[in-house]
């Protein structure tokens, strides 16, 4: 692993950019395409959204400062990919009245590798509201700092505690609700 500052310095020089780029690329998409396949659910639009982000990353690669890590930077960039890919696309939210369609689906992409019950975890996490869902994806499955987050999705640190506090409940409830 690439140290952050000297990753950072050679991203600034023109000579050494294009490597360092692919430096990052290695060293980040198996996190980010865990952080995006989260929201977006999907193999197929998971590596499109991740294409876009690091499309998007090289375009701005001058405009990145350093003054934040670079998954950090990257992650934001994901993110919004992410809800931007799902507003273009108008994939609802699934709700708590649907089957278990998001359950039966993800157990037949050969990508997903987990149980009945995390698949059910899964469609409680898609029943939330954007917000909810994306801080409650980064604090649990990504164990992303609410310092970090808060960079990441532009908003105050005890905001994000309260999303997450909330998305909790709805998906203890999500669960109670299946009993």
């Amino acid at each position: 692993m690439t140290d952050e500052r000297e990753l950072y310095a050679q991203l600034k020089d023109p000579k050494t950019q294009r490597a360092a780029f692919g430096v990052i690329v290695r060293q980040y998409s198996e996190q980010l395409y865990w952080q995006i396949r989260r929201i977006v659910l999907t193999h197929e639009d998971a590596n499109d959204v991740m294409q876009n982000t690091f499309l998007k990353a090289w375009n701005h690669i001058d405009s990145f400062q350093g003054e934040s890590k670079i998954i950090t930077w990257l992650s934001r960039i994901a993110i919004n990919e992410s809800l931007d890919y799902l507003r273009r696309n108008s994939h609802p939210t699934v709700s708590t009245e649907d089957d278990l369609s998001l359950v039966n689906m993800l157990q037949s992409d050969p990508y997903f590798d987990g149980s009945e019950v995390e698949a059910m975890l899964q469609q409680a996490v898609a029943s939330l509201p954007d917000v909810q869902r994306t801080v409650f994806q980064l604090r649990y499955f990504d164990e992303m700092k609410y310092s970090e987050m808060s960079q990441v999705l532009n908003t105050s640190e005890g905001s994000l505690k309260a999303s997450y506090h909330i998305a909790v409940k709805k998906i203890a409830e999500f669960f109670k609700s299946r009993d």
